[in-house]
This record gives C-alpha cells, structure tokens and sequence, in this order.
C-alpha cells in the first residue's frame, strides 16, 4: 500500500455499508456462494457443481424470456417478443460455452466422484423440462422424476396446460391473415405438435413474399436462430458427455450418449425447417 494507492471514496464513492445495501446485499451473494457442497474430496467436482448451478440460473432467465415472449405474441405484441427471443439466443450460447470448461474435466478425473453422484442427473433438471414444454416438445413421460415434488409437478402440468410459444406464433400467424389448418388450431395443446404440411404451405407463403409479411418472417427467422442455438447445446451436451464417460450409462440410468443422441433429433419448430426444401 502507498500514498498513491487509489481510493474511490475520494471521488465520492459509497464505501460505508453498516446501514445501506451492498452488491453482496442485493445479489445475495452468501447464499449463492455457499451453495456449493462437495461430498467427495475430488478437485474437479467444484468445476461439476458451478457448471450445473450456473446452468440453472441462465435456464431460469430463459423461463422467464420465453413466458414473456409467448404473453406478447398472444397479445399481438411482436417487437418485444422479438428481442426476448434475440436474448435467448444469447442465452443458449452462454449455455453453450459452458460446455467448453467443462470439458476440461478428463475421465479420470470425473470417475473420482462420479459415484458418489447416485441416481442425480441433469435429465432431471425441472427448469430444462419446463423449457422443452413451453418451446412445444411435450413428452408427458418425463413428469415422472418429479413425481416426488407435488409443486414441480404442477407448475409442469399448467405449462402443459398452455399452449407453447409455437402454438401462438401459428395463432398470430391466422390472425394476421394467413391460412393455418383449423385442426393445428383447435389441438390438444397437451400434446407435442407434429409437423403440419399446411403450416409449412403458409410459411411458404411468408418466405416467397417477405416483404409483405416482414412481421411473420422476422418472427420466423428469430426462430430457426434460437433453435440453431438450441441444437447446438444439444450436440455440445452428446460430445461433452462421450468425451468424459463414452458409452456409459448415465448416473440417472438413462442410455447416456444414446439417450443424449435421441434428443438431436427433436424439432421445436419443424415446419419452419421444412420449408426451406421447397422454396
């Protein structure tokens, strides 16, 4: 320390806090940091926890983006829902590069409290189910790991209730005048939607005339670029996941990387997908 040393109170810097709320204060920062709990003794299970938890806190900003995305589209309000879905974007390649630093972890060094992990797995995570419901792929199976949290389960069960952030941009899409079949309308919206070769025909008619549906091709670009950045974190998850364990089964009991390689093949929004084929 020397008489030269910085001292923001010297420009008027608040630096007294016995009665006023800190950065620690405000972000609660005590809980957060001491959250972390190793039960094993191994060095890189602290990387394995931090890389889970901070996960889940970028998927709770998620929820909240798409649920106010889907109220906006519901209530006609395009342009917010717009840039919530340019965020989640954003949000899905944090998630993505996430996958960089843990892939640091080697299979050594994993197997050193991979035991001690019991029946724990990611596939249980309640916010990524809740976020697979609300973007539409609606696999009713998978409420059953939470059978044991009565309020999981009915937060997952009213967001299969509602209909989907695509079931309302189809909705959107019929009031701004295209023509969407009356059955993908009225559905069971506690179903996943299957690809629908009327909506693809109206999407069509979106793609070939752009700037006279710019609203709806906007919307649908958004789309396709979030779930661009969706498949991408899915196949990071496939290559992070044989990189650390190969072919084993998955501490939750699923098939590990076969189950993980099923899942690259779901589409949130198939039919703008398919349209491109015909263009």
């Amino acid at each position: 320390m020397t008489s030269k040393d910085y001292d923001p109170a010297a420009e008027g810097a608040e630096t007294d806090f016995t009665r006023r709320m800190s950065y620690g204060d405000y972000l609660h920062l005590d809980a957060l940091l001491g959250a972390q709990h190793p039960i094993s003794d191994a060095h890189d299970e602290m990387l394995f926890i931090i890389q889970h938890q901070t996960s889940e806190l970028w998927m709770r900003l998620a929820v909240h983006e798409l649920s106010a995305a889907r109220r906006a589209i519901a209530q006609d309000q395009v342009p917010p829902a717009m840039k919530m879905l340019a965020r989640m974007s954003r949000i899905f390649e944090q998630l993505n590069s996430a996958w960089d630093v843990l892939r640091t972890m080697t299979p050594s060094e994993y197997t050193q409290f991979r035991s001690r992990l019991g029946q724990s797995s990611g596939f249980q995570s309640f916010q990524y189910r809740q976020i697979e419901y609300l973007l539409g792929n609606r696999n009713h199976a998978m409420l059953k790991p939470h059978a044991h949290e009565p309020a999981v389960i009915r937060l997952l069960e009213a967001e299969l209730a509602t209909p989907s952030l695509y079931d309302e941009v189809l909705r959107l899409a019929a009031r701004s005048g295209l023509a969407m079949p009356a059955t993908v309308l009225s559905r069971d919206v506690r179903q996943t939607h299957l690809c629908d070769e009327g909506v693809i025909e109206a999407w069509r008619q979106v793609y070939q005339a752009p700037e006279t549906n710019w609203t709806l091709y906007e919307l649908a670009e958004k789309l396709v670029d979030f779930e661009d950045y969706f498949r991408r974190w899915r196949f990071n998850h496939v290559t992070t996941v044989e990189r650390v364990i190969g072919f084993k089964r998955g501490t939750g009991g699923t098939g590990g990387v076969s189950y993980l390689k099923r899942m690259l093949e779901v589409e949130l929004f198939p039919e703008l997908w398919r349209v491109r084929t015909i263009l």
